[in-house]
Formats: structure tokens, C-alpha cells, sequence
């Protein structure tokens, strides 16, 4: 690790976040004190290039950072990931010469938060189309709908959000677009008492005719996969191989924990510790066996894309296949380690029920199970991926 980063996340910070994370979940209540530390130490501004004063990391390097403040405090790197994808895409695009955001850098660095907004009922492909309205008028944009899973509720300040420009039938356009905090027209409904992640406190967020002028308009594009330019295909690089990253950081601390429970853990039938059991060896090395294949998996296409590599229309596929083994795996990890742990991993003590409600969420992330299927199969099978399957 650079002396830069070591600085930026110490030891005793993420010990001081795992102590707190517990607490957090308890009480539903938002990571205020972990917030705060974060934007102190300018860890909220790992992408943002050192020319606007961030600290310059690709992709790849923020997803190791994600990954180590995941292993202590999985819902704080949760949240705060909602706001470093944004900065992260605006990076790369400058970085690319293309300036179009460079405003998103300079609003970051000034302090401003940047939130998700992105989920809907009814929507199960996510920022390439919207239940949500768009309507043109004069010198921006007017959104109404309802967006779930609102990042960042108590503490954004520029909501990322997309909706449907059907003013033409034919050609619906998807616009996305950042809505200021102190903009008239939306509510936020409490909403968030959940199985897991419960620190992040992301409410519900209800449009009714918001106004966002054109200057936060980030991009107007085709609706569907032709929508998916460099700044959709990035938010979902820097977003979905951040969920992997922080799901895989939360399954390396359940192996951990099986590991010091087991050599503490006594059995009448044994003489030494449960470690000595061979069945409880053949669940460690289970656990271990899964993880030891997502992390190059996940630095692989991380890495790739932190390079620029040009995987043309496979990228959304390596994408998706990535986040889905990440939080897949992550998940039949935790649920062996409460085999492990027995009876006692179920009390909220042991910590494990915890990361147990937690690594569920990974699955229901975008995206889903479902979506990936799809778009791995149609992209293997060369079929577009707005193709909609005929009956009968």
C-alpha cells in the first residue's frame, strides 16, 4: 500500500469503524461518525484526479481500498461507494478528454456528496430504462416518479438520477441528470427499515415535477442497450465491480471469524478444538476455495478496465459475471460460516448474523440474477441485448 493511501484509511480508523458497525445496524441508524472520518481524511475523493485534489486511483485501486473498509464496516463502504462511482466515471471520462463532468470533480472536491438514484419499482433493468418521466422544457428538465434505495439520504447533496423522455414514441430517450438538494418538487420518504445494509438510510425519494437545468444534466441517451456510451457503461463498471469488491471484503471477515471461532470452539466428543474436526476442515476449505476464485476474478476485470482494455460489447457481460460470482460466492460463504459457528453464531454478539443480513443484499443488487443470465447469454450468443423473447 502507498504511504498516501495508508494515510488516508489507517488501521486504527477501520478498527474504530468495525467498532461502530454493529451499533449502526442496530439502531438503523446512518453512519454519521464513519461519515464524517471519511470526508476528513479525503477518502471520499480516492478517484477524484490529484489536478482537482483527489487522490488520483483508477478503478482497480479504489476497489481494493472499498474491498479492506468492507472486511470492517460492509454498510459504510456500501453507502460511500454510491458517491465514489459517480466521481469515479467523471474521472475517467476526463481523463479520455472528455470534460463534460469535469464539473462533477470540482463540485466533489468542494464538498459536495453525490447520491444514487436509480431504483424503481416495477424497472428490473436499471439506468437503461425508467419507470420514472423526463419532460422538456425550457432550459432543463422537469422528473417526476419514485426512486427506492436512495443513497446517501441524510447527507446528499447532488442526487444522480435517470428518467424516460417519451415525447417522441418512436426514439424514448433516457436522461440523466443530478438534482440539487435545495431543488423544489421532491420529498423524501423513511422508508429504510430492512434485513440488511440498514446503515446506509437509503429512503425512498418521491419526484413531483422536480426541476433540473441543463447544466446537471449529465447525458441524454437512447433508451435500451443502445443507450450504454462510455458514461452509462462506466457507471456500471465503477458501481456493480464496487458492490463486488465490498461483498467480497465482507466474506473474507466471515472466514476470518470461522477460523478464530473454530479454534476456540469444544466438542465432548473431541479432545482438542473443533478445529481438529474433519468436517469443520472441509467447510474452511470451502470458504477458502470460493474466495481464492473471486478475487482474481474481480482484479482481473477491474484491472482490465482500469487499463483500457477494449472488450467492445463484452463489457457489460464481464461486468455483470464479475459482481454476480463476487456476491454469490460471498453469500454461500457467510451461510457456511453460521454452519460453523453453530448455535451461538446466531446471536447478534458473535457478529455473524449480522454480515449474514448484510451479505444477502449483495444478491439483490443490480444486477440481479435474472438480468445477468440474460445479458451473459445474449452477449455470448450474439443477440441484441433489447431483444424481447415471442410466445407462442
Amino acid at each position: 500500500m502507498s504511504p498516501v493511501l495508508e494515510a488516508t484509511l489507517t488501521q486504527e480508523m477501520l478498527e474504530r469503524f468495525g467498532a461502530r458497525a454493529a451499533g449502526y445496524d442496530r439502531e438503523n441508524r446512518f453512519f454519521t461518525e464513519d461519515f464524517e472520518d471519511l470526508r476528513a481524511a479525503k477518502y471520499l475523493l480516492l478517484p477524484v484526479p490529484v489536478e482537482f485534489g483527489g487522490a488520483g486511483l483508477s478503478l482497480a485501486e479504489v476497489c481494493r481500498e472499498q474491498r479492506r473498509l468492507a472486511y470492517y464496516a460492509p454498510a459504510t463502504a456500501l453507502a460511500v461507494n454510491m458517491h465514489i462511482y459517480w466521481l469515479g466515471v467523471a474521472a475517467d471520462l476526463w481523463r479520455r478528454g472528455d470534460t463534460s463532468l469535469e464539473w462533477v470533480l470540482r463540485e466533489a472536491a468542494a464538498g459536495e456528496i453525490f447520491a444514487a438514484g436509480h431504483a424503481e419499482s416495477g424497472n428490473d433493468v436499471p439506468l437503461l430504462l425508467s419507470t420514472a418521466k423526463a419532460e422538456r422544457v425550457k432550459g432543463g428538465y422537469r422528473f417526476t416518479g419514485r426512486k427506492h434505495f436512495g443513497s446517501l439520504t441524510p447527507v446528499w447533496t447532488r442526487f444522480g438520477l435517470h428518467a424516460m423522455d417519451t415525447s417522441d414514441p418512436n426514439r424514448p430517450k433516457i436522461v440523466h441528470a443530478f438534482m440539487p438538494r435545495d431543488t423544489p418538487g421532491y420529498t423524501i420518504k423513511e422508508t429504510w427499515d430492512v434485513l440488511g445494509m440498514r446503515a446506509t438510510r437509503s429512503e425512498d425519494t418521491v419526484l413531483e415535477n422536480a426541476f433540473v437545468p441543463d447544466r446537471y444534466v449529465a447525458r441524454v441517451v437512447s433508451a435500451g442497450a443502445a443507450g450504454i456510451d462510455p458514461f452509462v457503461l462506466g457507471i456500471l463498471a465503477w458501481g456493480l465491480l464496487g458492490f463486488g469488491n465490498i461483498y467480497y471484503g465482507l466474506g473474507r471477515r466471515a472466514l476470518d471469524e470461522s477460523i478464530r471461532t473454530v479454534k476456540g470452539k469444544s466438542s465432548l466428543a473431541l479432545s482438542r478444538s473443533m478445529a481438529y474436526h474433519p468436517e469443520t476442515q472441509h467447510a474452511i476449505a470451502e470458504m477458502i476455495l470460493e474466495l481464492e476464485a473471486i478475487e482474481p476474478h474481480l482484479e482481473r476485470i477491474a484491472t482490465d478496465w482500469s487499463n483500457g482494455v477494449d472488450h467492445g460489447a463484452e463489457w457489460p457481460a464481464k461486468i455483470f459475471a464479475a459482481k454476480y460470482r463476487a456476491v454469490e460466492g460471498s453469500w454461500r460463504v457467510v451461510d457456511q460460516a453460521l454452519d460453523v459457528a453453530g448455535g451461538f453464531g446466531i446471536f447478534r454478539p458473535a457478529g455473524l448474523e449480522r454480515l449474514f443480513r448484510d451479505a444477502r443484499l449483495g444478491r439483490i443488487h443490480p444486477a440481479n440474477s435474472f438480468l445477468t443470465h440474460e445479458v451473459v447469454a445474449k452477449t455470448a450468443l450474439g443477440i441484441s441485448l433489447d431483444e424481447q423473447p415471442r410466445w407462442g
